[in-house]
């Protein structure tokens, strides 16, 4: 990969020498579902594949960037110090949002750069390309302007500048997971203090298998943000109420129920029990899994799912035919849409003897029922962002 990448940056900016490469994955999250910006756990994990970036030092102020995955948008150029948001720009304004909170936070970024950009993440499929090409900018610029920057600064910059630049309001998971991330393991994240533990993903004769719909989703123009809005109203109403919470994740199952009839809208009701009800089964989660009931963990995938149709409303024909194909094959321990919905993936775990046959069936079901081809990737378990 490494001499494929230099090979393309000389051939696009015809300047060789000084090179450096870095990566930064995609992640899944296996459990814990809209809840992140809602202050609960999440139980994601980095994967082997994600973006790679190749750069070299300038000695002047402009940035050329390239990706690979964009061609047709061909060399993008912007200077260091006048970082706009650009909708020509396209991709290419996710690095630049980084870099403008970064010199927003006061950090000297006095020269420019060519960087080259590949990723293997399926764009749009809720694998979480743009948190990955943010944090892997961050990693960047923290290295070549020796920044004052550990990775959980880079994974709160990263999210602001897709918050504040971009107009995403993402929550923090897929950042962190990205830069966090650690080889053969999830991470439980509480998103609301980022207090957070590693734990062992034991998967003895079974491995993640990701199916992407292939039905192509933006984040920005989804129905993301309105579900966010109908939780913050629904938060509102309790507080009002007399309730002392600042998230709905406080809540548990009983307090909920006692208190249900305190927000206002219908809606809001059931988009506060999917996020409360997600939040306690990540808990019992990695109850499961500590106990190596990899069984009863998938079990809990599937509720996540059905709680994610049913309350939250973010699936659609396209992720609940491939979850429920899957549900119907041998060997299958447990599956579940992943990411924010409206298309994208599923995360599937399958007992190893079974997954050549499990994407032959689910593939030939998903294909009948949609009419659209989805993809599938066996993925293992990574390390976070890094200097490669």
């Amino acid at each position: 990969m490494k001499e494929k990448l230099f090979i393309e940056f000389k051939k696009i900016f015809m300047e060789d020498g000084g090179l450096e490469l870095f990566f930064a994955p995609g992640r899944v999250n296996l459990i814990g579902e809209h809840i992140d910006y809602n202050g609960g756990y999440v139980f994601p994990c980095a994967l082997d594949f994600g973006t790679y970036g190749v750069i070299k030092k300038r000695n002047d102020k402009k940035v050329r960037a390239y990706s690979l995955n964009f061609q047709e948008k061909g060399i993008i150029e912007f200077f260091v110090d006048n970082i706009i948001f650009n909708e020509d720009d396209d991709w290419a304004n996710y690095p630049k949002g980084v870099m403008k909170i970064m010199k927003d936070l006061g950090h000297i970024i006095n020269h420019g750069f060519d960087i080259l950009f590949y990723g293997n993440i399926p764009n749009g499929a809720g694998l979480s390309s743009s948190a990955s090409i943010e944090v892997l900018t961050g990693i960047i610029i923290k290295d070549i302007f020796n920044l004052n920057l550990d990775m959980i600064d880079i994974v709160k910059i990263s999210q602001k500048a897709e918050n504040q630049f971009i107009g995403v309001n993402c929550g923090i998971m897929d950042q962190f997971s990205i830069g966090m991330g650690k080889k053969d393991n999830a991470i439980l994240l509480d998103c609301n203090t980022l207090a957070y533990k590693y734990a062992p993903l034991k998967l003895d004769g079974a491995s993640i298998v990701i199916a992407n719909t292939n039905k192509r989703r933006g984040l920005g123009d989804s129905k993301y943000n309105s579900r966010r809005k109908c939780c913050e109203d629904a938060l509102k109403d309790l507080k009002d109420s007399g309730m002392k919470i600042d998230y709905l994740c406080e809540l548990t199952m009983e307090t909920f129920n006692k208190n249900k009839n305190k927000i206002k809208s219908e809606e809001g009701i059931i988009r506060t029990k999917h996020v409360v009800s997600e939040n306690e089964r990540v808990l019992v989660a990695i109850e499961k899994l500590n106990k190596g009931d990899i069984e009863g963990f998938g079990k809990l995938m599937n509720e996540s799912h059905m709680s994610l149709k049913n309350d939250y409303e973010v699936t659609g024909i396209e992720l609940d035919s491939l979850v429920e194909a899957s549900w119907e094959e041998d060997g299958v321990i447990g599956s579940r849409m992943t990411g924010a919905g409206f298309g994208g993936c599923t995360v599937s775990i399958v007992k190893d003897e079974k997954i050549d046959m499990f994407i032959k069936n689910v593939g030939e079901k998903y294909n009948k029922k949609t009419g659209l081809r989805a993809d599938f990737y066996v993925a293992k378990i990574d390390d976070g962002a890094r200097k490669l």
